[in-house]
């Protein structure tokens, strides 16, 4: 069985849980220099005006640090924006009230380390997915890992269409803005608009 390498990402989107989805283990990339304008710290949400960009601000991103040593700016008041962003493009979603909570105690933790604030948000929405892969890290950097390991660093890519990727082909679901679907959005969207429903919809929409 082969294994795949990914980079961690902010609020991951739907086609990153279905790359998670074909996979019964996960090889995630914590020794890799931090790389900007990926989804390593932004993700991308629906709202009134259409899709909003959230990215997290970092500190030394201009510097060859590990990702895993990156720290949050949290001089900018991000955090903040990034939660009032998120009530009023979901607070009107069918699930809101039951997922929103788990979510915000995250935000409030207010870690250190961008890696851990984003594998904190990761776990939390694969528990509330009931979906339970098993997560490893790397303990090297590898530029050519080992022949049973696929390398998906930085495939999934804000500047790159799913569409160019075999993991995920939309599966329209009622979303609280616009009227005609966008895909591909962070698991937010699908986990407030869909609730319980939301890992069967994301099962669907694996690209087999």
């Amino acid at each position: 069985m082969k294994t795949p390498l990914l980079d961690l990402h902010y609020l991951p989107s739907l086609e990153y849980f279905s790359c998670i989805l074909k996979y019964d283990q996960i090889l995630i990339e914590r020794e890799e220099h931090f790389i900007k304008q990926t989804y390593r710290n932004r993700c991308h949400i629906l709202g009134a005006n259409g899709v909003e960009r959230l990215s997290i601000p970092v500190t030394g991103g201009n510097k060859k640090i590990k990702v895993k040593d990156i720290k949050i700016d949290y001089k900018q008041k991000w955090l903040n924006v990034h939660w009032r962003a998120i009530m009023s493009a979901y607070g009107r979603a069918p699930f809101y009230e039951f997922f929103a909570d788990y979510l915000e105690g995250e935000f409030q933790k207010r870690e250190k380390y961008l890696f851990d604030f984003n594998y904190r948000l990761l776990t939390t929405c694969l528990k509330l997915l009931q979906i339970n892969p098993d997560i490893i890290f790397t303990e090297k950097f590898d530029n050519h890992p080992e022949s049973h390991i696929i390398d998906l660093r930085s495939v999934i890519h804000p500047k790159k269409s799913y569409t160019q990727n075999p993991f995920y082909r939309p599966l329209p679901y009622q979303q609280v803005f616009g009227k005609g679907f966008v895909a591909n959005l962070s698991i937010l969207d699908l986990l407030f608009c869909e609730g319980p429903n939301a890992a069967s919809r994301l099962r669907e929409s694996v690209n087999i």
